[in-house]
């Protein structure tokens, strides 16, 4: 992986002027996502930022029981460590790898100093951050109004977006943990979906067979997301 060919890499340091992302070059070190891997504890300072190629990290919301709810998704359109230009240095969520890959890391003083001199890198994180409240914003509504069914459309076609594949290894367990509903929900819902021809779920993989008739399936809440980072991040 070339730190010099940046329209290959993640699509936010892509966008950059390519003064501002030259500066950045001999302070980013590749590194790579293993599953489960926490990158953020949630009430802890945020040393470096993360900037995804490959792979898909989850925003999780932890209750006091333990139990958990994905509120957004980030893949290579975007960063992790937003609070460090936002002023806030540590958020209440945990940021997890859910499916493997790779990205680069650069100390979050460094990012933070670059942040402060650079308009376009300000204007490029405060367009990612308005798209990122939308999706946040657009989950907790879809989770009150919307049927599991609806949901789980939602979601598999947002991982789908995120990591460029239609064919992931998912368990039921985990998709529950990230719907914030239970296991035996998933089950009914994934068997409804596979019965109906849009997925193929065997043994912790999902494929989606037929996308198309999957956005028709899932709520509304997809396709105001995805035209929303169309729209602010080309």
């Amino acid at each position: 992986m070339s730190k010099n060919s940046p329209t290959s890499n993640n699509l936010l340091l892509a966008a950059l002027p390519s003064e501002d992302y030259k500066y950045l070059i001999p302070h980013l070190d590749e590194v790579s996502f293993t599953i489960g891997k926490v990158l953020h504890p949630p009430g802890e300072p945020i040393k470096d930022v993360y900037f995804p190629i490959h792979g898909m990290i989850s925003l999780i919301s932890i209750m006091e029981d333990g139990s958990t709810t994905e509120i957004a998704l980030v893949g290579n359109e975007g960063m992790i460590g937003m609070p460090i230009f936002w002023g806030g240095n540590y958020s209440n969520n945990c940021a997890v790898v859910q499916l493997e890959g790779n990205g680069w890391k650069l100390n979050a003083n460094i990012f933070k100093q670059k942040f402060l001199r650079s308009e376009a890198l300000q204007k490029r994180l405060l367009l990612y951050t308005q798209a990122l409240i939308t999706q946040v914003s657009q989950n907790a509504a879809c989770n009150r109004q919307h049927t599991i069914e609806e949901r789980l459309c939602r979601w598999l076609l947002s991982v789908c977006d995120c990591i460029g594949k239609d064919n992931f290894p998912l368990t039921q367990e985990f998709i529950s943990q990230m719907l914030g509903i239970r296991r035996s929900s998933v089950t009914v819902a994934a068997g409804t979906l596979q019965k109906a021809g849009l997925i193929r779920y065997n043994r912790g993989n999902i494929n989606i067979i037929n996308v198309k008739d999957l956005e028709a399936a899932a709520c509304e809440c997809y396709c105001v997301v995805k035209q929303e980072y169309d729209r602010l991040l080309g």
